[in-house]
């Protein structure tokens, strides 16, 4: 027996529609005086208003238009209808329909083509053996039904396929066709061909004076026994496919066709139905959706994958990330999300990121991780995962918080506002450690329930976190470590009497990499205080060390009290002789006493992006005269028989403001280094007078400083006092 229980939801729209073209067209004929006398709505949109019922068969067919393949009138043949109105049974034959002002001899072959193009298949019968009660002397025993249905398109005017045509006659004769009368009450059945007691297992007995409803049962949907229903009850023809049960109680579906059938005087007469076993058919179909749906939701798993992979590895830390995740599972795969992590094994599990469908949750989620204070070890799912137990499913949590939380009453009240459906506990796994957990949430009434594919790709997808996180966790603690050795190189800032200094030093987005940015503030023993900045090319050890030899070349030449461009050559000689660096930019100044109390700067520059000087009208200068090339990018250069870089002298009244910077401030993806670079001298053009030093570092990196660092940045501010 075929158990069809399963499938009985199918929603009706996904249904295959096994019949063409819209509901048969029905006759019913007198076979005493072979008129037509019933006809459907169907069946008289064929003749339009070119009959009134009743009406000889052979004045219907011409009215219809009908003839045979090869253009001849079905009245001028031996036509199907003819065969009918006297009582002989017709299985099945094919006929066409044309323009019925087109008659007999006078069609051409285009015409008759044309007439080929719509065929109709024919199958008659008389009504014997059962006589209607109260109908008069016209009883069901003296008329013949007449079902006509319109063929697919693949037959139409190709006479090749009538060995197909031929094979429907099968089909036709096993057709299961019923009358109903709706003068009676409940429209009871008043005759049912072999073909029913075959389909259903009901005899013409145990069905007569029976609605038609004994077919349905337990399963068969309310809401298109409602629409078929609700037709009747308009007298309009339709079609529908429903799950009906046999005599035995075996269930098959059922495409159903009912008709009206009025008599000549438009008064509704009976109802005609047509019944088709098409239970291969509608699990084909559902098959093949099943298969169309599991194919998708592949895909929408691999590309949630693919799209968590990509959001997660271009996070920028261990939060970020978790963030992202969070943010990717809701509301594809969870209605809420909690990532929680551990500091350290064995460690304290804090709630990193949560996310939520609606506004709300993600704070009465969060309340519930502090709530439960989640230890690896604990009974809670949470505690079970975190010391390396299988993931956990629960595909129907409990209904009430007070079941699932008895022994906190607090967390079972957050519970209880979450409404929560289903849940899944996987860890967060990398390098053979658990890291932490991935919770995910459905809720009341909109969530599904989880099953073991979606536990499947929560596991997959916390893999992939736990790789993210733990490269995160890394690329920190070698960010924290390199920022750290990187500073180390660099000097404290000295306090000097007449002088305000400020610097900051920012780590580029390489920043697990120790880079060759710096700056140094010397005061000499000859009174004046040596300026330098510098970068160093590269991003590596390497970079680093030059730039810690370099600073100490410079700084050990300039407390010889020499020259700013002798220092600088003296720092490429030693460049190039020694190989410390391949090359580098660098601008060194000095700062001295003059009589009026103002400062002399004299600088010299190796290819460094030009220092501003802000003086205290306002004017701005940019300190790029007679630059030179950058240290070791010219042969022999500062030597007795090469050239020698120049220096300049600028007054610096009291009140101004000595601005120096490196490279990454101008270094932006995307944008153009003048634009940057004017940026900045319009942000420190609009200082104040009277600005400090910490304050014009803080105003140039808040305006001028990338998002995202590419490079490292070194700033310093220098404000002559007095």
């Amino acid at each position: 027996m075929t158990d069809l229980r399963s499938v009985d939801r199918v929603p009706a729209e996904d249904l295959p529609q096994v019949l063409h073209g819209a509901p048969a067209a029905v006759l019913m004929i007198d076979l005493s005086v072979r008129r037509v006398v019933y006809a459907n709505a169907t069946a008289i949109e064929l003749t339009g208003d070119r009959v009134t019922l009743p009406v000889d068969v052979d004045r219907w067919s011409d009215a219809a238009g009908l003839t045979d393949l090869g253009g001849r009138r079905m009245s001028e043949t031996g036509s199907p209808l003819s065969l009918v109105a006297a009582g002989v049974p017709v299985a099945g034959e094919p006929v066409a329909v044309r323009d019925a002002a087109r008659t007999g001899d006078s069609v051409t072959a285009e015409q008759r083509d044309a007439s080929e193009g719509r065929l109709l298949w024919v199958t008659g019968f008389a009504l014997s053996g059962v006589a209607e009660p109260g109908a008069g002397p016209l009883g069901l025993d003296s008329r013949a039904l007449v079902v006509f249905q319109q063929l697919s398109g693949t037959e139409h005017g190709n006479r090749r396929h009538l060995e197909v045509l031929r094979d429907r006659a099968v089909v036709a004769t096993d057709m299961s066709f019923t009358i109903t009368d709706p003068r009676r009450p409940d429209n009871p059945l008043i005759w049912v061909n072999p073909s029913f007691t075959r389909l259903t297992g009901y005899a013409l007995d145990d069905v007569v004076g029976r609605n038609c409803r004994m077919l349905q049962g337990p399963n068969t949907d309310a809401a298109t026994v409602q629409r078929i229903g609700d037709a009747l009850r308009r007298r309009e023809p339709i079609t529908e496919v429903l799950l009906n049960y046999r005599r035995d109680g075996t269930a098959y579906w059922n495409q159903l066709s009912v008709s009206p059938v009025y008599d000549g005087t438009g008064e509704l007469v009976n109802f005609v139905g047509v019944q088709n076993d098409v239970t291969e058919r509608v699990i084909v179909e559902q098959e093949r959706r099943a298969a169309l749906a599991e194919a998708e939701a592949a895909r929408s798993q691999l590309r949630l994958l693919a799209e968590a992979t990509t959001q997660m590895t271009e996070a920028l830390d261990v939060a970020d990330a978790c963030a992202r995740l969070a943010r990717i599972v809701v509301p594809q795969l969870a209605d809420l999300c909690a990532v929680d992590l551990l500091d350290r094994p064995g460690g304290t599990l804090t709630r990193l990121a949560v996310a939520a469908r609606e506004r709300g949750d993600e704070e009465r989620l969060r309340r519930l991780g502090e709530l439960r204070s989640y230890q690896a070890g604990g009974p809670s799912a949470v505690g079970q995962v975190l010391v390396g137990e299988d993931p956990v499913l629960i595909s129907d949590a409990p209904e009430r918080g007070a079941d699932g939380l008895p022994d906190d009453p607090r967390a079972a009240e957050v519970y209880d506002q979450l409404r929560l459906r289903s849940v899944m506990v996987v860890p967060v796994r990398a390098r053979g450690r658990v890291l932490g957990t991935l919770t995910l949430f459905t809720q009341h009434p909109y969530g599904r329930r989880y099953g073991p594919l979606d536990l499947h790709l929560a596991t997959d997808l916390a893999g992939r976190a736990g790789l993210t996180v733990d490269n995160a966790r890394l690329y920190e603690t070698e960010h924290a470590a390199a920022a750290t050795l990187q500073r180390s190189l660099l000097p404290v800032v000295p306090d000097v009497d007449g002088l305000q200094i400020a610097a900051r030093y920012l780590v580029g987005a390489d920043g697990n990499q120790v880079g060759g940015d710096w700056y140094d503030v010397l005061p000499l023993p000859d009174g004046a205080v040596g300026i330098a900045v510098g970068d160093v090319v590269g991003h590596d050890l390497a970079a680093a060390a030059a730039m810690g030899q370099l600073r100490g070349v410079v700084r050990s030449y300039a407390w010889e009290g020499r020259g700013t461009g002798s220092v600088l050559d003296r720092c490429d000689q030693l460049v190039q002789g020694l190989e410390m660096a391949a090359m580098a930019t660098a601008f060194y100044a000095r700062l001295e006493p003059a009589v009026d109390g103002s400062r002399i700067l004299r600088y010299s520059n190796a290819g460094h992006p030009a220092p501003l000087l802000l003086a205290p009208d306002g004017t701005l200068t940019r300190l790029d005269e007679r630059r030179s090339p950058m240290i070791g990018a010219v042969p022999r250069f500062g030597r007795a028989d090469g050239p020698v870089r120049a220096e300049v002298e600028v007054c610096c009244p009291p009140g101004s403001v000595l601005v120096l910077y490196t490279d990454g401030l101008t270094d932006m993806l995307g944008a153009d280094a003048d634009e940057r670079t004017d940026l900045i001298e319009r942000t420190v053009a609009a200082l104040p007078a009277g600005v400090d030093a910490e304050t014009v570092v803080e105003r140039v990196l808040v305006a001028c400083a990338p998002r995202r660092l590419r490079d490292d940045v070194a700033l310093l501010a220098v404000r002559i006092t007095a």
